[in-house]
């Protein structure tokens, strides 16, 4: 069985996760996962689980978080 990399769970239905850069990662749960992966909001720290915004080289849950920070081009 494998182990979780973020919580060390033993875990039998764990799965690995290969990121585009090609490093590998094993989790016992998407919470885990997420916890490892997910890019963080540039405004409010929230992790980014959908598609968000990108601008200005920087990572927003969404618009209104892009433009609190003054990214005018930000959609919904």
């Amino acid at each position: 069985m494998a182990h979780c990399d973020v919580c060390g769970n033993e875990y039998d239905k764990a799965f690995t996760v290969i990121t585009a850069d090609g490093v590998s990662r094993v989790f016992d749960s998407i919470e885990c996962a997420a916890h490892a992966i997910a890019p963080v909001c540039a405004h409010c720290g929230c992790r980014v689980l959908g598609h968000g915004a990108e601008a200005d080289e920087r990572i927003f849950c969404g618009a209104s978080c892009a433009r609190a920070v003054g990214v005018e081009h930000a959609r919904a």
